[in-house]
């Protein structure tokens, strides 16, 4: 390999949310990884670290040219550079967005378990959460469509978050859900924000399906959320945007986002992201092969040594949901065992809703080294 995933990094004494723990814990819970970014990213940041003067920036036509330069050529999918607007965050987006387009009291629909934050960005900003729980046949989730159009029929439904690849269950959804979804969020007027952050963090050999790009429908009922943050490892660089091909819904976004002052970029969110979607594709590319065979392990080490634990198959993210139905009915209560005996900090699903009470969620973006003592901790807190 051309890049060292392997090297340890100590994260602590760094303002770290995801290292700032006790002396001994082992966190592998909130979504970033321990890998340093790729170096074309740095030198990016280097040279204009070099420049000296940071004052106010504004977004040039080289960042909206490299998101489409990049969704064609790894997602087969074209779109307008002019419909994209820059936003500090995907979760400031979305919060802008259900600001913006509900009024108080309407539904949000969520497809359960889901991304935590979703329901902060939700009920925070008057609306009301209204569950659409995936199925789960003990091995995979799919949408249960039928209830998905009565939640979506509602009169007081106006927004529906979708999860494109799904967190935390790792799902990839294929175009005939996709276009489903689109179809009847279009009949009944539901306009569809959807999370996309994890797309490049695909299988190797597996792809994604861009929301928008599925049809006219979903063109137009779309607000889609992007960045390079997941991907390349750089949320601390607040960068991102938000692609609305609909004229009326994206002047809507727009205001909404500036109104916020969440669409400014800081003096390295522009050139970082430039530099990943440029000069960043090897480097991703065997991060994916690394991800892909921490998973592996995982799978290997609880068949051999946990049995009664499942891992739910994950075709996206670099987190893994694990089926503790065997252990618990409480898993928010799990965790906290786990943490206080081990030391090892993963996420309870309880905060996921849907059946996330029986599940943890668990980050394999690490060395191996970190990963076998993750998974040693966690056999040793399973095994009392």
């Amino acid at each position: 390999m051309k890049y060292d995933f392997e090297r340890v990094v100590d994260r602590r004494n760094t303002c770290s949310l995801k290292w700032d723990v006790k002396e001994g814990e082992l966190p592998m819970w909130v979504a970033d990884m321990d890998f340093p970014v790729a170096p074309e990213i740095k030198r990016a940041i280097a040279a204009r670290v070099e420049h000296g003067v940071f004052g106010y920036s504004v977004v040039p036509e080289e960042w909206g040219k490299a998101y489409a330069r990049w969704w064609e050529r790894r997602h087969s999918f074209a779109f307008d550079p002019s419909h994209l607007i820059f936003c500090t965050g995907i979760v400031p987006a979305i919060s802008s967005i259900v600001r913006k387009l509900t009024t108080p009291n309407e539904n949000v629909v969520l497809q359960t378990p889901v991304y935590n934050i979703f329901f902060n960005s939700v009920v925070n900003n008057g609306a009301r959460v209204l569950e659409s729980p995936l199925r789960y046949d003990g091995k995979e989730y799919s949408v249960d469509f039928e209830d998905l159009e009565q939640k979506l029929a509602d009169p007081q439904t106006t927004l529906m978050i979708l999860c494109n690849p799904h967190n935390p269950v790792g799902k990839i959804w294929d175009r005939a859900t996709l276009e489903k979804i689109g179809e009847l969020c279009y009949a009944h007027r539901v306009t569809v924000i959807s999370d996309e952050i994890h797309c490049d963090l695909t299988e190797p050999g597996k792809e994604y399906i861009p929301f928008a790009s599925v049809s006219a429908h979903c063109r137009d009922v779309s607000i889609t959320c992007l960045a390079p943050t997941k991907s390349f490892n750089l949320a601390g660089l607040q960068t991102a945007a938000v692609l609305v091909p609909d004229g009326f819904l994206r002047h809507k976004v727009w205001r909404g986002l500036n109104t916020d002052e969440v669409a400014e970029p800081n003096a390295f969110a522009v050139c970082a992201a430039i530099a990943a979607f440029e000069e960043g594709e090897a480097w991703l590319d065997e991060l994916r092969s690394v991800i892909s065979d921490n998973k592996k392990t995982v799978q290997s080490f609880v068949q051999a040594n946990i049995p009664a634990l499942k891992v739910v198959p994950s075709e996206a993210t670099y987190l893994l949901w694990l089926d503790c139905s065997a252990f618990t009915e409480d898993s928010e209560a799990l965790a906290r065992t786990v943490r206080e005996k081990t030391g090892l900090y993963l996420s309870d699903g309880v905060q996921f809703g849907g059946d996330g009470r029986y599940f943890l969620r668990f980050n394999v973006a690490c060395s191996k080294t970190t990963l076998l003592d993750g998974l040693n901790r966690l056999k040793t807190a399973l095994s009392r």
